[in-house]
Parts: C-alpha cells; sequence; structure tokens
C-alpha cells in the first residue's frame, strides 16, 4: 500500500464517502444487499448498468495518437465489466468521431446527452473541441470527467463548473515546471516559444513566464487545421532562439521538427507531454517527409519532455504489466501504446470515482464523492490529484526526462504545484510508489 493512503486513512471526509461501499468491491454487490442496487432512478443508470461517452478525434489532423485513447479505455470498462462491473453494473462506453471540430464536438455532445442519455461523459478529449460544450454540459448537469486535455477550464472554477472534472497535470504548472528548470539549469538559453492558438497555449505560457519572462526572445503559434508550419519556425530561427518550449500535439511537433530540419535550424528542444510520444512522432515523420526521415523513436533523440504515468518505456512497471494483461485480453487490433495507457489510466480512476459515489448512484453524488475523496484516490500517476470542493484540476506535478531512443531518462524527481505562485517541490506522498491491487480493479479497502 502507498504509505500516503496510511497518513490519510483517518481523514473523516475520505471515510465518510468510502465505507459506504466498503464492503463492496468492483467485482459485483454485496451479497448482503437487499435494494437491487439501489433503484436506479438517475439519468443513464439502470439496475445492471451505467452509460457513459465521450467524444474523440478518431479522423482528422488530431487522429494519430489521440485516436488510440479510447480504445484503451474501453479495454479497461471491458476488463472491469468481465468482473462483474461496479456495484453488480457493466460500464457502457459510447464513443464519438469529432475529428477535432468543435462543431462537430457540440452536435455530438448534444446526441450523447439528449438522444443517448448519458450519466457522465468521461474523457472527452481536446482543448479547442470540449471549449465548446463545457458549458452545455454544466447547464445540463451533466458529469464531465477527466477531460483528456490539461486546459485550467477543466478545474480552476468549480463554482462555475461545478461538474467539470480535469485528469492530466494542467498546462500551467507543466509550464510552470520546465521554466523553473531552464531557469536554473539554461540560465544563459535564448528562449523561443511555439504554442497552439488556444488556452493549450496560453496557460502553457502562462506558467512558463513566471520564470522565464526575460529570456523569451519568440512567440510563434499555430492554428490547428493550418499545417504549414513554415513562417513560424522560420520567425524563431530569426529569433535566435536556441531552445524552444513547443506546447503542440503530435502532428505538429512532427511538422515542427521536419520544418526545422528543412531551415537547417538546430535548437534543444522541450516539447510538452501531449506531443512527444517518440514513436508516433517518429512515424508521423516519415509520414509528412514521404519516407525521408526515418520513422523510428530516435526521431526525438535529446528532446526535453514530462512524464506523469508509467509508459510503454518502463515494461516492468507493475501498472504497465497491468495495462498489458488488460489489452492482451480485451483489446482490439494493434499494441498497446502509450495513448491506450493515458485512456486504461483515467477509466481506473473512473471506477474508483463510481465506488466511491456508492450503490444509489446520482451524478450529484459522483460530483460530492469526487470533492471528498478525490485526492485520495490511488492509480499510475506519479503525482497525488487535486480534487477538493476549490478545486477540479487533476494531477498535480510530473518528472522531466529527456527522451532517447523512445526511453525517459529522468532529469529531475518528481515535482508537485498548482496553478498560480503555488511553490514547486519535491513530492514526498509516496504516490510513485503506488502499484495495482492483484485483481487490477480498484480496492476500496484500501484506504481503511
Amino acid at each position: 500500500m502507498n504509505p500516503r493512503r496510511r497518513r490519510l486513512a483517518g481523514a473523516a471526509s475520505i471515510l465518510t464517502s468510502l465505507m459506504l461501499v466498503a464492503a463492496c468491491g468492483a467485482g459485483g454487490r454485496d451479497d448482503d444487499d437487499s435494494d437491487g442496487g439501489g433503484g436506479a432512478a438517475e439519468v443513464g443508470v439502470t439496475d445492471d448498468s451505467i452509460a457513459i461517452g465521450g467524444t474523440f478525434p478518431l479522423t482528422g489532423v488530431a487522429a494519430p495518437g489521440y485516436s488510440e485513447i479510447p480504445t484503451g479505455a474501453k479495454a479497461y470498462f471491458d476488463f472491469v465489466n468481465a468482473a462483474g462491473g461496479v456495484n453488480g453494473r457493466t460500464i457502457d462506453f459510447t464513443v464519438k468521431d469529432d475529428g477535432y471540430d468543435p462543431t462537430k464536438t457540440s452536435s455530438l455532445t448534444n446526441e450523447l446527452v439528449l438522444k443517448d442519455k448519458v450519466f457522465a461523459t468521461v474523457g472527452s478529449l481536446g482543448t479547442p473541441t470540449h471549449s465548446a460544450v463545457v458549458d452545455f454540459l454544466n447547464d445540463e448537469k451533466v458529469p464531465d470527467l477527466f477531460v483528456s486535455s490539461g486546459s485550467l477550464g477543466w478545474g480552476d472554477d468549480p463554482e462555475a463548473r461545478p461538474m467539470t472534472f480535469g485528469w492530466q497535470p494542467d498546462y500551467e504548472i507543466e509550464g510552470k515546471i520546465i521554466g523553473q528548470y531552464v531557469a536554473k539549469n539554461m540560465p544563459d538559453a535564448k528562449v523561443g516559444l511555439f504554442l497552439q492558438d488556444d488556452d493549450f497555449g496560453e496557460d502553457a505560457e502562462k506558467g512558463v513566464r513566471q520564470f522565464l519572462d526575460d529570456q523569451i526572445v519568440g512567440t510563434q503559434r499555430y492554428t490547428s487545421g493550418n499545417t504549414d508550419v513554415g513562417p513560424q519556425v522560420a520567425a524563431l530561427q530569426a529569433s535566435k532562439a536556441d531552445l524552444v518550449l513547443a506546447f503542440t500535439t503530435p502532428s505538429y511537433t512532427a511538422l515542427a521538427q521536419l520544418t526545422s530540419l528543412k531551415l537547417g535550424f538546430k535548437p534543444d528542444w522541450y516539447v510538452s507531454n501531449v506531443g512527444s510520444d517518440p514513436a508516433l512522432v517518429g512515424g508521423l515523420l516519415e509520414k509528412f517527409s514521404e519516407g525521408k526521415v526515418p520513422g523510428d523513436a530516435s526521431a526525438l533523440n535529446g528532446v526535453m519532455t514530462s512524464e506523469y504515468i508509467p509508459g510503454i518505456d518502463a515494461p516492468d512497471n507493475a501498472w504497465v504489466q497491468l495495462w498489458q494483461k488488460v489489452w492482451d485480453a480485451n483489446g482490439g487490433q494493434g499494441e498497446l501504446t502509450n495513448y491506450r495507457i493515458y485512456g486504461m489510466s483515467w477509466a481506473y480512476t473512473f471506477v474508483q470515482a463510481l465506488q466511491a459515489a456508492g450503490k444509489d448512484l446520482t451524478r450529484e453524488g459522483l460530483v460530492e464523492a469526487l470533492e471528498e475523496a478525490g485526492s485520495s484516490l490511488e492509480g499510475p500517476n506519479l503525482a497525488p490529484y487535486r480534487y477538493s470542493e476549490d478545486s477540479h484540476l487533476g494531477i498535480s506535478g510530473m518528472e522531466l526526462v529527456t527522451l532517447e531512443n523512445g526511453k525517459g531518462k529522468p532529469l529531475t524527481k518528481v515535482l508537485t504545484t498548482d496553478i498560480g505562485d503555488a511553490e514547486i517541490a519535491e513530492d514526498d506522498s509516496g504516490q510513485s510508489e503506488d502499484a495495482p491491487p492483484e485483481s487490477g480493479i480498484p480496492d476500496v479497502d484500501a484506504v481503511d
């Protein structure tokens, strides 16, 4: 058991939420339960099922990598369903393809809520896309959980958006952590910023500038959908930047790298976690260059990035071994990837949230359970969650690494912080020591 759990075991708010289900794991109902699962009266919930859904770019410019996320989540839900579901209810996950187009996201989310009658949306992907529907979901009082994006809009103001929760580290804290690292270790670097032109880039820049405002020599932005980044990369080259901090999706990481090769621009690079998967970016480089650039993981050698969950470069990690087992048993075509691991990871968190909400499952109860017990949830995340009544932001930190042949070589310990001027510190919670239960399904007794 994680030592952090033992320290938190006596917290009344956490125990109050979780004692409701302490006698009943994810594998099914308590034998002594006589209410048949609480008598399902909530939208999307029956005595034996829970309907959820999400929007993802299964096609289009953002599909590479991101289209694999819901396949990982579904594989884990199927794994849990095969063991009896959560409190006897199976999880039915509907995935809609929005092509990373906010207009499509709006219409498809309307379908999920008004036609498919989902209990909650879970894992929906994208900053520009989800921004188009987040207020609708809150107006409809639909739990909007674990958005696959690090925008601050998913958790910095629970009063305005009480139903929405982030999951991954937000882009501001990622910007803070790399900004502080560069300021301390590369104080003479001339820094260029290459940013997606939305909250993704804006939030990251906010964090970076806390530490590097005086070192930044150029800032360039791209619009998703416009694949010509030549002018932006040329402008960064003209600015004499010798370190570029790129907050990009995978396709734009590859486009920026390819354009830099063509221009002979050779700065050091930091690439945000969301756009730094070595195998995927290598494959995109080969595709975009029509085979002129080798399509392997070495394409990002020497690039700095961050990690907040273990990935396929750590095959001996207990969580990665679980995800491999899940994928082998329930996955479809293809291999286990970092994006599938990402989907499995927030799916694991969702199962814990359902457990904490209890058998009498309601939308309001699910939100309350996350606010009360969310900061104590276990999982593969290297740093703790920040969930509370005052914050719906997700994982609180990460470690910085340098990529070498597809593997991350640590540059730092796990560092945690929060938005604003919160201090950056080495994590001492023990969260990174978590290992999954033998069953592979969250153990509600772990908090006791």
